[in-house]
């Protein structure tokens, strides 16, 4: 399950130029922040500003395509990490990988304007949220994750983990605290 729009598909020129704009954006603001210059990310995607803005006709609409981008990055590793058919690592695996994406898109998410924010994180949350139920089911089915384990206590306990470590390797080691 994937938060992908309904908007009808792109010529082949237009999406390599939005997929390149996503990805630019992405890496500006990782190294700069969500108030990085946009110039820079047109800049970076090799596109002109007109193009960008034809794409993103604001600030706020890049956050929401980034963050979206992001999203659907990390369900479709969850995704991609159950088919592999080891249960446990993979629910592991896919715990550490929320964990980053949590203490990492902060700032992203917190970016996202307030007329879109509820809206569109009740939406990104669902998905992850169906992502973290497959992969916590199948541990369950395999036997390594208790019955009773609640999927929105062991997010909100990785989230946790991730507002409140002082690093990656802290982080890291609380998690592997967490008893499945």
């Amino acid at each position: 399950m994937s938060p992908i729009s309904n908007a009808r598909p792109r010529r082949a020129d237009a999406q390599r130029n939005h997929d390149l704009l996503l990805a630019a954006a992405a890496r500006v603001f990782a190294e700069k922040g969500t108030g990085a210059p946009l110039d820079e990310v047109a800049r970076r995607a090799g596109v002109g500003n007109a193009t960008m803005y034809r794409h993103f006709p604001t600030r706020s609409d890049l956050l929401v395509a980034v963050y979206a981008d992001e999203v659907t990055q990390l369900c479709a590793r969850g995704e991609a990490l159950l088919a592999e058919g080891r249960p446990a690592e993979a629910l592991r695996a896919w715990l550490r990988l929320f964990m980053t994406h949590v203490s990492a898109k902060r700032d992203l998410a917190q970016a996202v304007t307030d007329d879109e924010r509820s809206h569109r994180l009740a939406e990104w949350h669902a998905v992850m949220l169906a992502t973290a139920s497959a992969l916590l089911d199948a541990a369950k089915d395999a036997g390594a994750a208790r019955p009773g384990l609640d999927v929105r206590d062991l997010l909100t306990l990785v989230k946790g983990i991730a507002l409140a470590a002082a690093d990656e390797a802290q982080a890291g080691r609380l998690l592997d605290l967490v008893d499945l």
